[in-house]
Formats: C-alpha cells, structure tokens, sequence
C-alpha cells in the first residue's frame, strides 16, 4: 500500500519530469513517461531567459526573478513569525478584555479569498508608492500570514507547561527571561514549522503578485511560469523546466527543516 501511494503521488511528477528535459514540444499520452529524445534544452532557454537593455547590454531575467520569489518569500516570513509570536504568547497565557473579539476577529479575516483584496491592496499600496516593488509584496504576504501563524503557535504555547516558566521565575528569572530561555526553545519544531509554511504561501501565490507586479523585472516565479501559457499556444515544455527549477528552493527547504516537521505539526494536538 505504501509503494502504491508513494508511485501514485510521484506519477505527475514524473510527467513533469518527462516532458521538461524531452525534445517534443508538445506532450504525448503514454503509460510510462521517459523523455523522448533528451535534451537540456528547455532548461537553458528558463534559465537563460534575459532581455536587451536601452544600453545595449542584456539583463538576466530569470536569477533576478528567482532573486524577487526568495527574498520577498524569506522577508515575508519573518516578519509574520516576528509579529505573530509575542501575539500568540499573549493569548495563550494571559486573559485581557477583548481576547476573545480579537481571536474570532483574527478567524474571521481567514475567510476571505486573497482575491478579495486584491484592489484595495493595489490602492493602499499605490498610495504608498510601493506598487512594483519587493517591499510592498511584503507587506502583503506577511499580514495575511499573520493570522495563521498566531493560531499555530498559539496552540503550540499552550501546550507548553506553565510549570516550567514559573520555576525559570522561581530560580530568579524574569518573565522575560523565561519566554526566552524556556518557552522559545520548547516551540522551536513549532515556530520552524510555522515559518515553512508562511514561506511556501508566499513563494507560491501568484493572484497578488500578479496584480501589484508590472515590471517584468521584479516578477516573481509563479508569475514568470504564466508567461509560457498563452491564450492560443502554451510552451509547456518550457513550463515543466521551469515548475522544477521553480520547485528545487522548496524541496531543499523542506529537506533541510524535515527534522522539525513532524514535531511541529504535532505541537498542541497534546496538552501535558
């Protein structure tokens, strides 16, 4: 049953794989998908992909869109994980007037597509003068994962034991001092976790980024891919090198953090 349902997940895969490094343009439906007629081809023309300046000289497209997709991806994150930890602290171990407005108000902004705010994202960040840009990407990213990453890490503080902060206090710490030193390191696998998922909601979306973003220069990857589809014609063989170029900082990531995936996804299902 395992081999049946790791070759079923892994089966489109290889169609992807197939089609990226064949030399046929368009796809051909067989059983076993091998390419036909190897070539690296389509990779070079994704990674390559570049234009002429007014100088004379060409620009690398495809590295500085790489480039856009990573750090804006990376920023992103952390400034959601930023916000959303003293927040999430707070409603896990205090009771203050208005925590339960604000935690069904947080509930209610994840009810609402991206596509939603699309224009009124586009007019606040055209009255910002960050339309264009990679900061203003940011900005987007991180707010809608905010509330995400509160209520993940929320459940992850809570399953922390008060106990322990209390004798870090008792011992001469602060509260401080305690939230540092005992509670951080305790929701590491959680907090990692988080921040992979905030980082692959970012690196993926497209609707905004294609909405805020006009110059082809600080697209991002998702957006990039879109160009090979038209409306009449479609490059897909161009679009499946690019969707596994696009797809290595991700697997790498997921490779690199695999040791805190499933203590994370596991934190607060447990209290104790």
């Amino acid at each position: 049953m395992l081999l049946a349902a790791v070759a079923f997940a892994l089966y489109p895969v290889l169609w992807v794989v197939a089609l990226a490094f064949s030399s046929h343009q368009t796809p051909e439906p067989r059983l076993l998908p091998l390419p036909e007629g190897p070539t690296l081809a389509h990779v070079r023309e994704v990674v390559g992909a570049g234009r002429h300046l007014a100088d004379g000289q060409e620009q690398w497209l495809f590295g500085r869109q790489l480039l856009n997709s990573l750090a804006v991806s990376t920023a992103a994150a952390v400034v959601g994980i930023l916000i959303a930890i003293p927040a999430a602290y707070a409603l896990a171990r205090f009771t203050f007037v208005g925590k339960r407005a604000g935690v069904s108000a947080l509930l209610a902004t994840q009810m609402f597509p991206a596509v939603a705010s699309a224009i009124p994202l586009y007019i606040v960040l055209d009255a910002l003068h960050l339309l264009d840009s990679r900061m203003g990407l940011v900005l987007c990213y991180s707010t809608t994962s905010v509330p995400f990453a509160i209520f993940q890490l929320r459940a992850a503080f809570e399953a922390i034991p008060v106990d322990l902060e209390e004798a870090a206090m008792v011992d001469g710490a602060t509260r401080f001092e305690a939230f540092i030193r005992v509670v951080l390191p305790a929701a590491r696998p959680a907090i990692a976790v988080t921040a992979l998922f905030a980082f692959m909601s970012a690196y993926n979306e497209f609707i905004l980024a294609a909405t805020l973003l006009g110059k082809e220069e600080m697209f991002t990857l998702p957006v990039v891919l879109q160009r090979y589809i038209g409306e009449h014609d479609a490059n897909w063989p161009a679009f499946a090198a690019g969707a596994l170029l696009v797809s290595a900082p991700v697997m790498a990531l997921f490779y690199w953090a695999q040791r805190h995936l499933v203590a994370g996804l596991t934190a607060g299902a447990v209290k104790g």
